[in-house]
């Protein structure tokens, strides 16, 4: 219906969780009766407590989270990946709005990648916006034409026309919206998931394989991470996938494996 897609937008409104603290560490404060924080720390250096860790802010410290595109990019460009085939990309480059810290993630990025052809699809740029950022929007819809729905969406951009839908794969439609008066769906061809849990027990007992298995979710998640990479870089990074390296910046090493504290080693 679209064409060939050759632009992929997609995009959170979520932001940094606290509100409080913008950059650095936070002043330390007394460890609360009954909190193991040591524990809590798992294998991440020592540091002193402080409160704007928890219960769900630690997601803005690069030391334990990985910021909105951490959290948001394995929904809402989920259908992307699956629809397009995407696998490594072959660059990276991101901007974080009010600037990349060194303790924390910035308050929204915009994130590129640009991936070669596959197969008969051409060459794609996907971009992610996060933090209220996003996509321009597109010239030729009507003022009630709506991109994703309640801040949260994925906008394809095909050669023939546009397809979006809301966050969390949502049911995708035509734009301008009047494309879909008497449009006929076609045919339904994929398995349809019976659901995270269902999928993940029948794949235990030997029944097919669970349809966000390893060997996809992984995928999906190598490449928003990587979006990150290129922002603590600050550099478009050219990617090799095959050996998990930026061609053109060796300091992304430093962000590509893990460090662990003496005792929390994975053998």
């Amino acid at each position: 219906m679209i064409g060939d897609v050759r632009e992929v937008h997609a995009w959170t409104t979520a932001s940094r969780w606290n509100k409080k603290y913008y950059a650095g560490r936070p002043p330390e404060e007394p460890v609360p009766h009954g909190v193991n924080w040591d524990l809590w720390l798992g294998p991440r250096d020592p540091r002193p407590y402080s409160s704007a860790y928890t219960p769900v802010t630690w997601r803005d410290y690069w030391a334990f989270g990985t910021a909105p595109i951490g959290d948001f990019f394995c929904h809402n460009f989920d259908p992307a990946v699956w629809a397009l085939d995407l696998h490594s990309p072959i660059s990276v480059e991101a901007c974080g709005a009010g600037g990349v810290d060194s303790e924390m993630a910035p308050l929204g990025g915009i994130y590129t990648y640009h991936f070669a052809h596959r197969g008969k699809m051409p060459a794609l740029k996907a971009v992610w916006y996060d933090g209220g950022l996003m996509p321009e929007r597109p010239e030729g819809l009507d003022e009630e034409d709506q991109l994703g729905a309640e801040g949260n969406g994925t906008l394809f951009i095909g050669d023939k026309g546009l397809i979006t839908c809301p966050g969390w794969a949502g049911a995708p439609r035509l734009l301008p919206e009047s494309k879909m008066d008497g449009f006929q769906r076609p045919p339904k061809s994929l398995p349809r998931s019976k659901g995270h849990h269902r999928d993940w027990l029948d794949a235990i007992k030997g029944g097919p394989q669970a349809s966000a298995n390893f060997e996809y979710a992984a995928r999906l998640t190598e490449i928003g991470l990587l979006g990150l990479v290129a922002m603590r870089v600050g550099k478009k990074m050219y990617w090799d996938g095959e050996n998990l390296k930026a061609k053109n910046a060796p300091q992304a090493d430093q962000f590509l494996k893990e460090t662990y504290r003496s005792g929390w080693e994975i053998g």
